[in-house]
């Protein structure tokens, strides 16, 4: 797990200083060393800059020091994840004469592009985003992995009186931090952000910075001019003959197996759902030895899952750690959890919590139960989205004006006497009728923040024309085919792993446990498991729904079944009582200053009424709507990135 950065195209000292300060801005992605490579003459002219920060997982030698050169080739590469079938790849590639000088999976992948050219991604099994330079070729090939663990940021810089750069970096900070880019919002993006509380991609917050998408590679020339992406993996969809629990149950033991490498100790994040337990129940019945795992309890009963997590790790035998997060604590490492966050978003300062906690505790790795829910049935999208699919076809009959009358009538007496109409539920009737039983734009409405009508009063300008339902007009239309014809439930999946995960809760966990220099691994995101997932019968895969039973017949079948038989929680901070008491007073500060509200681009009259309506308790508005804000506001401010 590491941070990369470069640049291609023109390169001058100008170009290389930048990258310098891009690599040193990700120290904490790398803190263990640091690497930097250039093909570029002193005198300047076409060429390449690699850099590289490096937190050793395997071969913690000096072998295994990035950027890494193929003396046979010349061919270099950044590598930031890990490929988990590295060493079956060496083997092979071994059979075939290659000759090896380190342990490391990073050596692997310039052995595999040496012989089988910019294929060898669809070799690779793991968590990876690496930029590879083909001396001969003088190309830079981007990759990125399946399902967009690791992420990878790209834009184009033209200078005064210069000709093109594209620069890259694991991170939008890193980008900034070339002090190349003008640091302007882009109206697109800041409208993704307030309907999703995250912005969906591939755009950034910041104009001009686009992410490479998951499962694509691109080739970037030595002029600085990059290729459309190429998708190299699909989620498989409507696979025949359906396949069976025995190769599901092999393609998971095989991931955790892989998944449990490393040369630097290693535990388990225990929520004691069945997700992560799961995960720790596959790893004890590997054999190792000592398998670690660890839980963030809270003083809030409502919110802390401690019992259960322990119970779950006293009947797997584990040697478990329990770790607590007082209301005192968040308040004190706010800003550092606050600065972990690579992009405004609602959520990953939770995660950040944990990770800083179990890295303090001596781990470097931790494998989380990323992904079941997505893959399962565990969220209430899977049956709220149909029903209410089927609910907005059916009255599509009635005209669009007639509707939104009817809808608008039974908001305002949810509303009575309440600072805000309600954002959630009766306060998006007029949206969920207005999705006219299509099943994406009724998911979307469903994960919205707010109302169409309130969201278009906190922006100061109308970006909605290019947006559908709160995602770019060009990635609706491509997700609208993706589930096209689909059965509900396979689509919801879809639909959560391509925007809640990839969007949303990868890019927060890799920004937030990097920021502890913790690399967090995400065994039901392989693609063989997800493969093998989407290949199971529907009855097989979801029923009985919001159960994951077949997660308990494959990996906790020797554990008693009362251990999950409760209502489902995730992990939430209780961020909402926080808010009402500890951070009041430097929220009402921040959230009450036009200064803070205006250059971030959203409406400070707008955002007083929110906030007043909090705290006034009003029915139907959430904590998550009124920190997406806060988070916004707080990150435009200490990035010095503003609308124009």
């Amino acid at each position: 797990m590491c941070g990369i950065a470069g640049a291609i195209g023109e390169v001058d000292r100008t170009i290389t200083e930048a990258v310098q300060r891009m690599s040193a801005a990700q120290l904490h992605r790398g803190p263990d060393s640091s690497g930097f490579w250039t093909s570029c003459p002193p005198a300047g002219g076409n060429g390449v800059v690699l850099a590289h920060r490096r937190l050793a997982i395997i071969d913690l030698s000096e072998d295994g020091r990035q950027p890494m050169t193929d003396p046979e080739t010349g061919n270099v590469v950044v590598f930031n994840g890990e490929i988990y079938n590295f060493q079956s790849l060496r083997r092979e590639l071994e059979r075939e004469g290659a000759s090896f000088r380190s342990r490391s999976d990073t050596e692997v992948i310039l052995k595999a592009y040496g012989r089988w050219g910019a294929e060898c991604v669809d070799r690779l099994r793991g968590m990876f985003a690496f930029a590879l330079w083909d001396s001969g070729r003088r190309k830079l090939l981007l990759a990125r992995d399946r399902l967009g663990i690791k992420p990878i940021y790209v834009c184009s810089v033209v200078r005064p009186g210069r000709a093109r750069t594209l620069l890259f970096a694991s991170e939008v900070r890193a980008l900034l931090a070339s002090d190349l880019l003008d640091r302007e919002v882009d109206p697109v993006a800041l409208a993704s952000y307030v309907w999703n509380g995250f912005v969906v991609g591939p755009g950034a917050i910041v104009r001009g910075i686009e992410m490479l998408p998951p499962a694509t590679c691109a080739i970037a020339a030595s002029d600085g001019a990059m290729t459309a992406p190429r998708r190299y993996w699909r989620i498989p969809v409507d696979p025949s003959p359906a396949a069976g629990k025995e190769e599901l149950q092999a393609e998971l033991s095989a991931a955790v197996d892989m998944h449990l490498v490393s040369d630097v100790p290693l535990g388990i994040f225990l929520s004691g759902g069945i997700d992560s337990s799961a995960i720790a129940a596959l790893a004890v019945r590997t054999g190792t030895a000592r398998v670690r795992t660890f839980h963030i309890g809270f003083d809030e009963p409502a919110c802390d899952e401690s019992p259960h997590a322990r119970a779950v790790a006293r009947a797997l035998g584990t040697e478990h750690h329990e770790l607590r997060l007082t209301q005192e604590t968040f308040r004190r490492e706010l800003p550092e959890a606050l600065a972990s966050l690579d992009q405004p978003t609602f959520d990953g300062i939770n995660t950040y919590f944990v990770s800083r906690a179990v890295r303090e505790a001596g781990l470097t790795v931790a494998l989380a139960g990323t992904g079941g829910d997505e893959l399962f049935g565990g969220y209430q999208s899977f049956r709220d989205v149909p029903w209410a699919a089927r609910w907005s076809r059916r009255l599509s009959a009635f005209p669009p004006r007639l509707s939104r009358r009817v809808a608008d009538a039974v908001t305002r007496a949810a509303s009575l006497r309440a600072a805000l109409p309600p954002q959630t539920r009766w306060g998006k009737l007029g949206d969920v009728l207005a999705a006219r039983g299509e099943l994406l734009d009724t998911y979307q409405v469903s994960y919205a923040l707010f109302s169409s009508d309130f969201a278009r009063q906190l922006l100061k300008r109308d970006a909605n024309g290019e947006l559908h339902m709160g995602l770019p007009t060009k990635i609706a239309q491509e997700l609208g085919e993706l589930i096209a014809g689909k059965r509900p439930l396979p689509a919801i999946s879809m639909l959560e792993l391509w925007c809640f995960l990839g969007e949303r809760l990868l890019r927060d966990t890799d920004a937030a446990s990097m920021a502890s220099s913790l690399e967090v691994r995400v065994p039901f995101l392989d693609h063989e498991v997800v493969s093998a997932t989407s290949a199971l019968a529907e009855r097989d895969r979801f029923e009985p729904l919001g159960q994951k039973r077949i997660l308990r017949e494959l990996a906790l079948s020797d554990l008693d079944g009362a251990l999950f038989d409760r209502p489902k929680s995730g992990f939430v901070l209780p961020i909402g009582d926080w808010a009402r008491d500890a951070l009041k007073e430097e929220m009402s500060a921040a959230l009450g200053d036009p200064g803070f509200c205006e250059p971030a681009g959203l409406d400070a009259r707008a955002v007083r009424r929110l906030w007043s309506a909090f705290l006034a308790r009003a029915p139907g508005l959430y904590w998550s709507r009124i920190w997406a804000v806060y988070v916004l506001g707080w990150w435009c401010r200490t990035h010095r990135v503003s609308v124009r």
